[in-house]
C-alpha cells in the first residue's frame, strides 16, 4: 500500500502552495490520495500533468505501477525516476506537447526497480475538452502482453532461422540478437566443444552478440580467450550437468570465472542453459551452452527461463541434423570396406585437382593399380579373405608416411593414388618411382586370414597431368593403359603411360575407361531422373491392342538418347540394374494406371527383368506392393525374362517365377527359340506366354526354314496354353503371313513404335484399335 499524501497545503513544498490552493487542484490532490476501486478492477490508475510546472499527480494505482508515492510530484523526473533513460526522452516530447490536451496519445516504455524488475507500461492521454491546464491520462501495465508477444516473435524467428539452416552460426548468432533486444539482454554467446592437440575437450566461445552502442568489448575479449573444461566454472558445470544456472551477481559470484572484466563493464546477472538432444540410441547429446547477461538484476522478471528449452532444443536440433548431414555426405563418398574414398568421390577429386592444376600450371600424377592374383583368393577361402586382403592393403597404403597423396577405391580390386609434388627438389619421377615401390612393397607383404598366409601383387600404371590428359577421364584411360601393359608381361611392376604403348593396349584400354565414364555418367542420369519410358503397343489380330512393353530410354544433357543395349550391359555390369529395374516397374504400374483411367482398360504392361532381380526371394512381395499403391491388378504386369537368364540359375528363378503366378503375374519368355532351353524344361515352366525372338521374324515369309520354326513355335504355344507374341515385325508381308494362325500377338514398326504415355493416349485413346493392313 502506497503512502497517501496530507492534504493541507502547508505539507506540500513553497512553490507549489500557491498551486494548491486552486480549488480543482486541491480536489484532484484529495482524488488521487484515495484507492479507486475502478481502477482497481479494471487494472489502469490515473495521472495528471500541469505543463507549465512540470507538476505530476498519479493516483494510487498509478504511482503502484511506477514504484513511487501516491500525490504530487515535483516534476518529470522525480515522478518518472524508475523509468529506463532511453524511453524518459520521449515521455518528456509527448507531454509537453501541447496538442497532447486536445487529441490522444500514447507511448509505450519501460521501467525497473529491484522489486519488480523490467516492466512495460503503456501512458495514455485523453482529449481536453475544457479550458484547463492540466493534461491527464491513464496508465496501464502491459507487460504479461509483451511478454508473450516477445515469446511468439521469437519463437516464430527462432524457428525460421533454424528450419533448413545450411550452417549454424550465422542462425545462432541471429538468435542471440533477437533473445538480446526483444527480453532486454546485454550480451549473449553459445559456447560449443571442441577437442585439444591432447585429445581433451574445451568448450570455446564460438559465437556472440551485443548491441554496438554498448562498451562490453573487455568482457567479449577476455569470454573468447577462454577455454574451459567440462565441470569447470559456470559454463562448464552447465554442459556437464545438464541443468540451467543463475548468475545473480555476476561480481561477487566465485564460479564465475570473468568476474572483473564482468564488473568493469557493469554486468550484473545471467542465464546459462545447455543446448542438448537425446540420439535415437537414447543417449543425452549437448553440442553447446547459450549465456545471456544484463546490466540489470533479472532473475525476478526474465522471460528466458521460458524460451529457454525451446531456444536450447531448436539448436540442438539443427546442430543434429547438420551433423547427420555431414555424417551421410561422408557415407556417401567414402568406401565402406576400406574407408577410402569411393569411386565417385575420388573422380569429383581428380576433376578438381585437373581444374586446379590448369590453373596454377602445376603437375600431379595419377596411380592406377590392380590387385595381382586377388580373384583365386576369394575363390580359394571365399569373399572375408578376400575383404581382409582390400582392408589391409588400403590400411598400408594409408600408412605410407608420404604427404600429398589421395588414395581411392575405384571398385573390386581397383585403387588410385592421385599424388601432387612435395615441393622439394627431387623431380617429380623420382618421387613417384619411391612412392610407387613402397606400394608394390605392401602388396606384396603376407596377409593373415584364419591362420593362412595369403600372398598378393600388385599391378600399377601412372600418367602424369598434363603431359598425359587434361581431364580425368584421359588420365584414368592412360594409367589404366599401363597398368594393363603390365598385366600382360609379367605383373608386380610399374609402368608409365607413354605414346609408345601398343595401339591394341590402348584401344582395349579405351573402351574400359569408357566403360567406366559411362557408368559414372549412368549414376547421375539416375540422380537426374534423365531416364525416361516409351510404350510399344502389343497388338491382338483383330486389331486391339493387347499390352504394351515398356522400354527404357535415357536422354542426356545435350539431348542425345543413349541406346539400351549400350547402357544396360554397364549397368548390369555394376549392379545399378537393380535400381534401374525397380524404378521401371515403379513408373510402368504408374503410367499404367493412368492408361485405365482414360480408357484402355484391360490393357497390360510387359517389362523386363535382369536376371539379378529374379534371383531375389523378396521380388514377388516387392512387387505386389507396388501394384498395390499403383491401383492396378497384378494380371496387368507382366514380367519378360530371357531364355539365357532362365537357364543360367533355374534353383533360384523357377521357385521366385512360381510365387510371382501363383499371385497373379504374367510371365513372358523372351526370345525364345534361341536354344537354351529344352522342351523338356519348357512344360514345366510356369510362364504365360513367350515371344519368338524377332531373328525367325526377320526371314519371313522367304525362307523356308524360318517359316517352319515360327510355324512350330505357334502351335507349341497353342498346345501348352500360352500366348505368343511375333516382336520384331517390320513389314506387311511379315504381317499377312503371321495373321494367318489367327491368335497370334503382333508387335513390331509396322503397327506402332515406341510412344511415350501422352501420345499412346491421343492417339488410342477412343478407340483402341488400329486397322490393320488390307482393312483400310
Amino acid at each position: 500500500m502506497h503512502e497517501s499524501i496530507s492534504l493541507t497545503p502547508a505539507s506540500f513544498l513553497p512553490e507549489y502552495v500557491e498551486l494548491c490552493t486552486s480549488p480543482e487542484l486541491y480536489a484532484l490532490l484529495a482524488q488521487a490520495a484515495v484507492p479507486d476501486a475502478v481502477e482497481q478492477a479494471a487494472a489502469f490508475g490515473r495521472w495528471w500533468f500541469h505543463p507549465d510546472s512540470d507538476g505530476l499527480v498519479f493516483s494510487v494505482m498509478a504511482a503502484g505501477m511506477l514504484g513511487v508515492t501516491a500525490g504530487w510530484h515535483a516534476g518529470l523526473d522525480q515522478g518518472f525516476a524508475k523509468v529506463l533513460a532511453d524511453d524518459m526522452l520521449q515521455i518528456n516530447a509527448m507531454l509537453r506537447n501541447a496538442t497532447a490536451r486536445r487529441s490522444q496519445m500514447e507511448y509505450e516504455f519501460r521501467i525497473f526497480n529491484e522489486g519488480t524488475g523490467l516492466r512495460w507500461l503503456r501512458l495514455r492521454s485523453v482529449p481536453q475538452a475544457s479550458a484547463s491546464a492540466l493534461c491527464e491520462g491513464i496508465l496501464t501495465d502491459i507487460t504479461a502482453a509483451r511478454h508473450a508477444a516477445m515469446r511468439e516473435r521469437l519463437g516464430f524467428e527462432s524457428t525460421r532461422l533454424f528450419v533448413g539452416a545450411d550452417s549454424i552460426g550465422e542462425a545462432v548468432t541471429r538468435v542471440i540478437q533477437l533473445v538480446c533486444e526483444n527480453l532486454g539482454w546485454d550480451w549473449g554467446a553459445y559456447w560449443t566443444v571442441a577437442t585439444d592437440a591432447s585429445g581433451e575437450r574445451q568448450l570455446r566461445l564460438q559465437d556472440y552478440w551485443h548491441a554496438q552502442q554498448e562498451t562490453l568489448q573487455l568482457f567479449t575479449q577476455e569470454s573468447q580467450a577462454m577455454q574451459v573444461r567440462p565441470g569447470t566454472g559456470l559454463v562448464g558445470q552447465v554442459w556437464q550437468q545438464g541443468e540451467p544456472r543463475w548468475v545473480e551477481s555476476m561480481s561477487s559470484d566465485e564460479e564465475f570465472l570473468r568476474n572483473k572484466s564482468a564488473m568493469q563493464c557493469q554486468l550484473r546477472s545471467g542465464y546459462i542453459f545447455p543446448v542438448a538432444y537425446i540420439t535415437d540410441e537414447g543417449e543425452r547429446h549437448c553440442p553447446g551452452v547459450l549465456e545471456f547477461y544484463s546490466r540489470l538484476t533479472r532473475q525476478s522478471e526474465a522471460q528466458l527461463p521460458s524460451l529457454s528449452a525451446t531456444i536450447g532444443a531448436l539448436i540442438a536440433q539443427t546442430a543434429q541434423r547438420l551433423e547427420q548431414q555431414e555424417t551421410i555426405r561422408l557415407l556417401a563418398q567414402i568406401d565402406g570396406l576400406t574407408e577410402l574414398a569411393n569411386r565417385s568421390h575420388f573422380y569429383q577429386i581428380l576433376d578438381s585437382a585437373c581444374k586446379k592444376s590448369a590453373a596454377s600450371g602445376t603437375e600431379f600424377g595419377l596411380i592406377f593399380i590392380d590387385l595381382d592374383r586377388f580373384k583365386p583368393v576369394n575363390d580359394a577361402f571365399g569373399h572375408e579373405a578376400g575383404n581382409v586382403v582390400l582392408r589391409g592393403f588400403s590400411q598400408r597404403v594409408q600408412a605410407l608416411p608420404i604427404p600429398g597423396k589421395l588414395v581411392g577405391r575405384l571398385g573390386g580390386d581397383e585403387f588410385a593414388i592421385l599424388y601432387q609434388p612435395d615441393g622439394s627438389a627431387t623431380p617429380f619421377n623420382e618421387q613417384l618411382d619411391s612412392l610407387v615401390r613402397q606400394v608394390l612393397h605392401a602388396a606384396q607383404l603376407p596377409f593373415m586370414f584364419n591362420g593362412h598366409e595369403i600372398t598378393v601383387s600388385a599391378s600399377i600404371g601412372i600418367s602424369i597431368y598434363p603431359d598425359n590428359g587434361l581431364t580425368g577421364p584421359e588420365l584414368l584411360r592412360g594409367a589404366d593403359t599401363a597398368m594393363y601393359r603390365i598385366k600382360k608381361n609379367g605383373r608386380n611392376d610399374v609402368s608409365y603411360f607413354s605414346s609408345s604403348t601398343s595401339y591394341t593396349l590402348a584401344v582395349q584400354q579405351s573402351d574400359l575407361a569408357q566403360r567406366l565414364t559411362m557408368q559414372t555418367e549412368l549414376h547421375q542420369a539416375i540422380a537426374e531422373q534423365a531416364l525416361f519410358l516409351e510404350y510399344q503397343p502389343i497388338f491382338a489380330a483383330n486389331g486391339q491392342i493387347h499390352a504394351l512393353e515398356a522400354l527404357i530410354r535415357w536422354r542426356r544433357a545435350n539431348g542425345d538418347i543413349v541406346r539400351p543395349d549400350i547402357f544396360i550391359p554397364i549397368a548390369e555390369e555394376s549392379r545399378l540394374i537393380i535400381q534401374i529395374g525397380s524404378w521401371v516397374v515403379h513408373r510402368a504400374c504408374h503410367d499404367l494406371a493412368r492408361l485405365h483411367r482414360c480408357g484402355f482398360e484391360n490393357v497390360k504392361v510387359h517389362v523386363n527383368m535382369a536376371a539379378s532381380e529374379f534371383t531375389s526371394s523378396a521380388l514377388p512381395d516387392e512387387l505386389r506392393a507396388v501394384v498395390e499403391r499403383s491401383g492396378i491388378k497384378p494380371h496387368h504386369l507382366c514380367l519378360e525374362l530371357t531364355e539365357s537368364m532362365l537357364m543360367h540359375q533355374p534353383d533360384h528363378v523357377i521357385p521366385i517365377m512360381s510365387t510371382l503366378r501363383r499371385l497373379g503375374f504374367g510371365i513372358s519368355l523372351d526370345d525364345f527359340g534361341m536354344g537354351y532351353s529344352s522342351l523338356a524344361h519348357l512344360k514345366n515352366l510356369p510362364i504365360s506366354s513367350m515371344k519368338i525372338d524377332r531373328s525367325f521374324i526377320k526371314g519371313l515369309p522367304q525362307q523356308s526354314e524360318d517359316r517352319a520354326i515360327v510355324r512350330t513355335i505357334i502351335e507349341l504355344g497353342r498346345n501348352l496354353r500360352l500366348n505368343v507374341i511375333a516382336e520384331g515385325v517390320e513389314t506387311d508381308t511379315q504381317l499377312a503371313f503371321l495373321r494367318q494362325f489367327g491368335d497370334t500377338l503382333i508387335q513390331g514398326f509396322v503397327l506402332s513404335r515406341p510412344q511415350p504415355v501422352e501420345e499412346l493416349i491421343r492417339v488410342y485413346g477412343k478407340g483402341l484399335e488400329l486397322p490393320l493392313v488390307g482393312d483400310v
